[in-house]
Formats: structure tokens, sequence, C-alpha cells
């Protein structure tokens, strides 16, 4: 059976609280150990995007069940400013706030599906899933 899980994202606590979910549901749906840390991973760079470019906006955690595998989707939406150029955002090292700049070129790498849709002022809407073999 599909689960579905909100968590909202205003603050910094916030971001844990989405990890943490991801945490016990992978365990849950008995994602192996290193596929469970790609997904935490990719669940705290997402949060964080939102809280630091957004304020506002929300993490959404999809659990399914197919005949030959099970998976996670995520959902990251905000009401943000938007990305102004998907493509440059998609660059390895690129930042707009002086990080890394790993965030969402490391998310589409550690994920099975990765889509991102912005529109300026208007915010973004990522989505990602991550999928196991039974």
């Amino acid at each position: 059976m599909d689960q579905i899980l909100v968590i909202p994202i205003q603050k910094e606590d916030d971001i844990i609280i989405a990890r943490k979910t991801a945490r016990e549901l992978t365990q849950l749906m008995e994602f192996k150990p290193a596929n469970q840390a790609r997904i935490l991973t990719a669940v705290s760079e997402l949060a964080r995007n939102i809280y630091r470019y957004a304020g506002d906006g929300h993490i959404r955690f999809e659990t399914v069940e197919e005949q030959m595998k099970r998976g996670i989707r995520i959902t990251a939406i905000d009401s943000g400013p938007g990305i102004k150029n998907i493509r440059q955002a998609m660059e390895q090292g690129f930042t707009t706030s002086g990080s890394l700049g790993a965030g969402l070129p490391g998310v589409k790498k550690m994920m099975d599906e990765f889509f991102i849709e912005s529109c300026p002022e208007n915010g973004t809407t990522v989505n990602v899933a991550k999928w196991e073999l039974r």
C-alpha cells in the first residue's frame, strides 16, 4: 500500500525532521544502506534549498510498490523566487549562496529519477525517486 507523508519546511529544524522521516521510511522499506544514505542526503539537500532560498515549502514522501520493485518518490515544493536558469543551476559547482554548489547536481546523481520545474517568482518543484528491486 502506498503511503504519503508531507513535512513542512519553514525553519532549519524542519530539515532534520525531513531527514529523520526519510530514514524511518527507507528503513521500513528495507532499502540497502547505501541507498538509504543516498536518499537521506538528497532529502537534506532538497530541504536545505527550500529553507535557504524560499523560506517556506514542503517535502512530500510517497512509498511506491510495483511488481518487481519498491521505491520512494520525493517531491520538494516551494513558493520562493524560483530558479532563473535551471541549466546553470544544474552545473556542478554553480552557487548563488557561496556554498559548494553540489546540491541539485548531487541529488540528480544519487537518485534514479530527477525532474525539476521552476518559474521565476512562482517557486520550484523537484521530483525525485529511488528504486530497489525486490
